[in-house]
């Protein structure tokens, strides 16, 4: 198999692999870029492999006129950025030892030793400059033909190694398995097997994760999985999966919101369990607030806006199991076009203090039943 593309024809990529090379040294691209390149998918990070060590890399990046940055020397990594692009470049590796996030490597020169340490057998992948692809292990290329998102040899091994791996298994299954296939047995065992090693993880990478996962085109039967695994009630308590799947459906094209996802599945806690910027955690607070409102859909846009009134349209829609009309999406954008158009100053200095604030709300209250339709001088009058 032979990769194409702009992105590996692209001059920086080829001048920092050649860098390698003409060092006297192999320079596989690997990982992601691989795989989605051969799914023909976007790439946007380059990940490179060699067996350079990471003070060589160095050494002859400067040397190229390059600039190395150690963002990960300790474990092999080196980033080389040219015409202004990061190459992530790595020494090939062989695990010695493993502690869940820590593990002890040693450097390899042998690139199957290499990918016989990667998480996954489509992420285990390398590619020459040329595009030729090399799969050491053997099985990489068929399961990603067959879009079998699997563990590399014993998936309890490889989730020992890293616990993030358990997440990054229906993550990826989300993204790349086959939905008619299913999710892959003996790694959903192991996942379940392993599960308590997910409270060693921070929860800011736990909400990363999690976010990724919910941004596939459809995580539903993923989600689905984790739940029946146990695994989502130990991410999220009190989470339910069922609401997913007809909220994607629902969907019908938009495009896919992790937070709109997230107030689906509900659960205790979520913006602080999953460490949620405070702009998610509040639109998320909104659109279970709005979600389970019991307003019209003018309302829903007068009050929430278009966006947010359209997603606790979708939400209330997928928790009751019914379908919206078209006729419905009109009505939220209607309402969300409307302005009051009384304001404090139109009513002082009658009144004041709480008083203004109630006679507000009360005008406000009057030309929403209306239909938006009493003007200034009819609330006024």
């Amino acid at each position: 198999m032979k990769l194409q593309g702009a992105w590996i024809e692209a001059a920086h990529v080829q001048k920092v692999l050649a860098m390698l090379e003409a060092g006297g040294h192999q320079a596989l691209l690997v990982g992601g870029c691989v795989r989605n390149s051969a799914l023909h998918q976007p790439v946007s990070d380059i990940d490179i492999a060699t067996d350079a060590l990471p003070e060589r890399v160095i050494a002859l990046a400067e040397a190229a006129g390059f600039k190395p940055v150690p963002t990960g020397i300790a474990h092999g990594t080196v980033t080389v950025v040219a015409d202004h692009v990061g190459h992530e470049i790595t020494t090939f590796r062989r695990d010695v030892e493993t502690h869940g996030r820590h593990a002890t490597v040693a450097f390899s020169t042998d690139v199957t030793e290499d990918a016989a340490r990667r998480d996954f057998t489509m992420n285990a992948l390398y590619a020459r400059a040329d595009g030729t692809v090399i799969d050491p292990l053997g099985s990489g290329l068929a399961d990603l033909a067959a879009r079998h998102l699997r563990f590399v040899g014993d998936p309890e091994k490889r989730i020992a190694e890293d616990y993030l791996r358990i997440l990054r298994f229906f993550r990826f299954t989300a993204w790349y398995g086959d939905p008619e296939r299913g999710i892959d047995a003996d790694g959903l065992a192991a996942c379940s097997a392993l599960s308590a090693g997910i409270e060693t993880l921070s929860r800011e990478r736990i909400g990363h994760e999690m976010l990724r996962l919910l941004a596939a085109p459809d995580p539903a039967p993923a989600v689905a999985a984790m739940a029946a695994a146990g695994i989502l009630a130990l991410v999220l308590p009190g989470a339910e999966a069922r609401s997913l799947a007809p909220l994607v459906h629902l969907e019908a094209g938009r495009t896919p919101d992790p937070i709109r996802r997230l107030a689906a599945l509900g659960g205790e806690d979520v913006a602080e369990r999953l460490r949620l910027s405070k702009a998610e955690a509040k639109r998320l607070g909104r659109l279970r607030e709005a979600a389970t409102e019991d307003l019209s859909p003018e309302v829903l846009g007068y009050r929430y806006g278009a966006r947010d009134g359209e997603d606790a349209l979708l939400l209330r829609a997928a928790l009751i199991g019914e379908e919206i009309t078209e006729n419905r999406w009109n009505r939220v954008e209607f309402g969300a076009a409307q302005r009051f158009p009384i304001h404090a100053s139109d009513l002082m200095p009658r009144y004041s203090g709480a008083a203004l604030g109630a006679r507000l709300a009360e005008l406000e209250a009057r030309w929403i039943a209306s239909g938006f339709t009493l003007d200034r001088d009819a609330l006024l009058g």
